[in-house]
């Protein structure tokens, strides 16, 4: 079966890496896959998943029994072990189900920390063999109300108490890493600044006055809930840390923006979001309020520096309605 990467991720990976460390790894994933399959007990390769996301690849494959997965190859500095973690922590519980981690040739499991800086910084293939579900169902095909809810339902079942002596980084140690980012470009657009100041006094906040210590999601939005056969809605692709439940549903709060911002009543709709989550998850306001500007001026100015101007501006905006 050919391994060629869907244009999303090459786009990317380039994106997020530069193009040159992007094309290195890339230039080696027909031999990461390659690995990955032969490790398994007769795995068979079935199609390549696309559009795909935008820092894995998906392969399709059957097991030797005839029960279809999916196998994912993400680069080192994507973290799959620590993805790997969270879901074997999860045990399937509101997430997709990790299968025989030996049929995945996964040589990176057990490590810990903030990650590397480019996807080929070390030799872990990063295979990761999971469940298959519905990859081209997710709850962004509901109406947004529904998919709320369902979305609600599904991240209340992530939120467990943290394995012993995991490797995950604290909500504190990541955002921190963030700042020295959003500093950067308020640095070199004083047109940001007031935002990010504002973001910045806001997680200093948060953090200071943090009582929860929860495994998180990370990144959970609708696009990350799948359907299954196990269950109606199931979680993929997390990038774990530890910290507290405002922080993880910030990032839902801004989904699809880009709707909220084509619409006459978004800033409305918008802060109407941050209490009726808030209060059918029973999480502070004020805080889920914050962390929701923290993480809209995070990602906003990231988007810019990446070169995706205008999720950058749509991240932006939303912030500003904050």
């Amino acid at each position: 079966m050919g391994c060629e990467p869907p244009r999303r991720l090459e786009r990317a990976l380039g994106e997020m890496y530069g193009d040159a460390a992007a094309a290195d790894w890339l230039a080696g994933l027909p031999g990461l896959t390659e690995r990955a399959l032969t490790a398994g007990d007769g795995l068979t390769a079935e199609r390549v998943a696309a559009p795909g996301g935008r820092s894995s690849l998906v392969v399709l494959v059957r097991r030797a029994d005839g029960t279809p997965a999916a196998l994912k190859i993400a680069p080192p500095a994507a973290r799959p072990d620590l993805e790997r973690a969270a879901l074997e922590h999860w045990n399937g519980w509101g997430a997709v189900r990790t299968l025989d981690a030996s049929e995945a040739g996964a040589s990176g499991a057990g490590a810990s920390g903030a990650g590397a800086s480019e996807p080929g910084a070390d030799d872990a293939a990063g295979g990761l063999l999971l469940e298959r579900l519905h990859h081209e169902v997710s709850l962004r095909s509901l109406p947004e109300a529904k998919a709320l809810l369902e979305a609600a339902g599904t991240v209340r079942r992530l939120w467990v108490e943290p394995p012993a002596g995991h490797g995950f980084e604290t909500v504190a140690e990541r955002t921190a890493r963030q700042s020295a980012g959003m500093r950067a470009a308020a640095e070199a657009d004083a047109e940001l600044a007031p935002l990010v100041e504002a973001a910045l006094a806001a997680r200093a906040e948060l953090v200071e006055g943090a009582s929860e210590l929860l495994l998180l999601h990370g990144n959970f939005r609708q696009s990350k809930v799948l359907s299954g056969e196990r269950a109606p809605w199931l979680t993929v692709g997390p990038e774990p840390l530890v910290g507290e439940r405002a922080y993880d549903l910030a990032r839902l709060v801004r989904d699809r923006a880009e709707d909220l911002i084509a619409a006459s009543g978004g800033p409305v709709t918008a802060r109407r979001r941050v209490k009726k989550l808030a209060e059918s998850l029973e999480v502070d306001q004020a805080r889920l309020h914050g962390w929701t500007l923290f993480r809209a001026v995070e990602s906003g100015t990231r988007a810019l520096a990446e070169g995706r101007r205008q999720m950058g501006e749509v991240n932006l905006e939303f912030a500003g309605w904050l």
